[in-house]
């Protein structure tokens, strides 16, 4: 199945769409589920600090008592729904790009099973896997000293993902006439695994991102938190973007009469044969 570059940029502008509606939808649950959590933290962080300042010598720093800039109730509404929504249309965006390369290309799948394997890949490659081994960790916990370590280390780990799985998929489509189509694809998820097993073990691991004394169930409950926001975006975007992209890609006479297209795919060999 071919796409025309019509066809493509509708589908892009059909992808950014979704994407604004799973944003909304991942904010919401962000906010309901995420944003408790990073209260309780920054409350903790600035609890603990507090005796250390009425006990110190010094007077605060001056950066101490500047006022914020932005404050906690601006980034827990207006702030997280900005960051939330640009990031579900540069990702919607992305994906439908991808979505239309793959189309046709992953054995006969609708656009809808399309839709949701994009997705999904999307999903393991971009955030779960980076998030196995460099976990999501509330604001003001870890060394400030070493923030930019840990947001490279970080983005190291989504771009060897991103290209290992690439790898992977351009071996399991050449390994394809030799062994099958499912003894490739599970030689290809296989070679995916051990290698960014490996990359895992050699990679530096953030010992810092967390204090030692920062409880364990508040930690985890902001980890899980974001871990369904994510889970939520990606979840909600392949079922929009499917239902968008198939109607795209209906076939004229189906759109016409409103039969199912699998119906009408299914029938086309018996009047062809």
């Amino acid at each position: 199945m071919s796409t025309s570059t019509s066809t493509v940029r509708t589908l892009l502008v059909r992808g950014m769409i979704a994407g604004v509606v799973a944003g909304l939808l991942a904010f919401a649950l962000a906010y309901v589920v995420g944003e408790p959590s990073i209260d309780s933290s920054i409350a903790l962080e600035e609890s603990r600090s507090a005796p250390a300042h009425e006990h110190g010598d010094a007077a605060p720093a001056p950066a101490e008592e500047e006022e914020e800039l932005v404050t906690r109730p601006v980034q827990s509404t207006f702030g997280l729904a900005t960051g939330v929504l640009v990031y579900g249309v540069a990702l919607g965006g992305i994906a439908a790009l991808a979505f239309a390369l793959c189309l046709g290309r992953v054995g006969r799948l609708r656009p809808r099973a399309t839709a949701a394997l994009v997705a999904g890949a999307a999903f393991t490659t971009v955030y779960l896997v980076p998030f196995l081994k460099y976990p999501a960790t509330p604001p003001a916990v870890g060394n400030p000293d070493t923030i930019g370590k840990r947001t490279t280390l970080f983005f190291l780990m989504i771009v060897l993902s991103v290209l290992i799985a690439v790898v992977a998929v351009i071996a399991g489509r050449r390994l394809a006439p030799k062994l099958g189509n499912w003894n490739a694809t599970v030689a290809a998820g296989g070679g995916y695994v051990v290698v960014m097993a490996v990359a895992c073990l050699l990679l530096p691991a953030s010992t810092d991102a967390v204090k030692e004394t920062f409880p364990a169930a508040l930690l985890w409950e902001f980890r899980l938190a974001s871990l369904a926001v994510q889970a939520l975006l990606w979840t909600a975007f392949a079922l929009i973007f499917g239902a968008l992209a198939e109607r795209v890609l209906r076939p004229p006479d189906t759109q016409s009469t409103g039969q199912d297209p699998e119906a009408v795919t299914g029938a086309s060999p018996a009047r062809t044969g």
